[in-house]
């Protein structure tokens, strides 16, 4: 695989990671680097190791997981969401904020956004693509798409307040919708042809 369409690839696979991360950066009311770092280690880790895992299972269980990869990343990411929109409509006294900084959610998001690297592994192993140098350059594109989209997240969430994690939730919902529709109107095309 040549050098551009390594970037492409990485930059189409990063730009879920992307959303949630600026999605993320709104939820954060006191930025610091370490926060950034540790978000994008987290996806860009996820978006690196996807690939391999789907390398080694290759064709053995692809047909498990392509029927419903699409399912399980609009669940997660709507489940999220839907937390996130929850809780910018309660009272403060009673509000647990969103914490995008919390290892459990950062793995769900992380996992939410990085399937169809998954499946992008499981397209290499068919193939007997070389994936050393294609999972670095996933990782290293998502790291930094990913820490650059949180620093955004939060320069926008300083300019429209505390109700910006409302915007947050639906934003991971319409991904979630996103990656279900598209899947689900490729299928359509697929029938519709045969």
């Amino acid at each position: 695989m040549d050098a551009a369409t390594t970037i492409l690839l990485s930059l189409g696979l990063a730009a879920d990671a992307f959303a949630v991360a600026v999605s993320s950066g709104l939820a954060i009311k006191h930025m610091k680097v370490n926060k950034a770092l540790k978000i994008a280690l987290f996806f860009g880790g996820f978006q690196a190791l996807m690939p391999v895992i789907g390398w080694f299972f290759g064709l053995s269980f692809s047909f498990l997981i392509t029927p419903i990869d699409h399912w399980i990343a609009f669940g997660l990411l709507s489940f999220i969401g839907g937390r996130m929109i929850y809780e910018s409509l309660q009272t403060e006294e009673c509000e647990k904020k969103f914490n995008p900084l919390d290892t459990g959610t950062l793995i769900t998001l992380s996992v939410a956004t990085s399937i169809d690297a998954l499946a992008v592994g499981i397209g290499f192993a068919v193939l007997k693509t070389s994936i050393g140098p294609v999972v670095s350059a996933i990782g290293f594109i998502t790291f930094f798409v990913v820490f650059a989209g949180v620093f955004i997240g939060h320069k926008c969430g300083n300019l429209f307040g505390n109700k910006i994690e409302f915007l947050g939730g639906v934003i991971l919902i319409a991904i979630g919708s996103n990656i279900l529709f598209s899947h689900l109107t490729e299928a359509s095309a697929v029938i519709g042809n045969g």
